[in-house]
């Protein structure tokens, strides 16, 4: 398995920095979060000059960019042609820096609006940018996150798409601790999408960061689900505001890697 971690664990550090303590750590990839005041220096209005600057210093560092973590939604009708535009955008960024992905939301749906109506949406945003991001080599991922935890809500959309270029970003904590489906349910109902995974472990009772192990995901689980259908991603590790990353980022990679041992 390849492992990365969202920018959110080291907000504070810019490329360089981030980079070498992937490596340090044995990471495979980091995902630049954009629009959130980090220090990365990955956005989408840097130059050219900048983005070959940007695509040199990793492909020299040994790291590579495993997704580009946007904050895209488009199941507001009011935005979603906006929301099209930044699209072909993140694509544009993440072709040009060798990102094979890119993270979008579903979004919240809005008072009123039928999600049969923000599906129909949904589908027809994502095959608007779809032959873009083919183009492009760049898979949009649409996670399993806020009113889309449900996976059945989520490949109700990506099926009707039907483009290799839309996929799913997994993130196994959603479907469970707020979607109320098991792990098992979810891989199956995903499994023909899954082109990236999030993870981070939490409980019902505590809706908040714990450790991988101490809360009600079971990343072990994961793992054995995704071997049988030869999962060759990225498994990237959102920490959001959470412990310093000198203290979790090695923690939580030793544990993921011990489980892969274990199976």
């Amino acid at each position: 398995m390849k492992y990365s971690f969202m920018s959110f664990s080291t907000p504070e550090l810019d490329l360089a920095a981030t980079l070498k303590i992937a490596r340090e750590y044995g990471y495979d990839g980091i995902e630049p979060r954009l629009e959130s005041d980090h220090a990365h220096g990955i956005e989408t209005d840097i130059t050219s000059r900048q983005r070959e600057s940007i695509k040199a210093q990793i492909a020299a560092s040994g790291i590579h960019l495993a997704c580009i973590a946007t904050s895209l939604t488009y199941a507001d009708p009011e935005n979603a042609s906006e929301m099209i535009k930044q699209t072909h955008e993140c694509i544009d960024l993440a072709g040009d820096l060798d990102a094979p992905a890119i993270r979008v939301f579903g979004g919240s749906i809005p008072k009123g609006f039928a999600r049969e109506s923000a599906i129909d949406l949904l589908v027809s945003s994502f095959v608007t940018v779809a032959d873009h991001a083919a183009e492009r080599g760049v898979t949009v991922c649409m996670e399993t996150h806020d009113d889309w935890c449900d996976p059945a809500n989520v490949a109700a959309v990506i099926s009707r798409v039907n483009h290799s270029a839309i996929a799913v970003n997994w993130d196994i904590m959603h479907p469970v601790l707020t979607g109320g489906v098991t792990m098992d349910y979810a891989f199956q109902t995903l499994k023909p999408w899954i082109r990236h995974l999030h993870i981070h472990d939490g409980s019902k009772a505590y809706y908040n960061l714990l450790p991988i192990g101490t809360g009600d995901i079971d990343h072990r689980r994961a793992l054995e689900l995704l071997k049988t259908i030869g999962y060759s991603g990225y498994i990237s590790g959102e920490w959001i505001g959470w412990e310093p990353y000198e203290v979790h980022l090695p923690r939580e990679f030793a544990t993921m890697k011990q489980y892969e041992k274990e199976l």
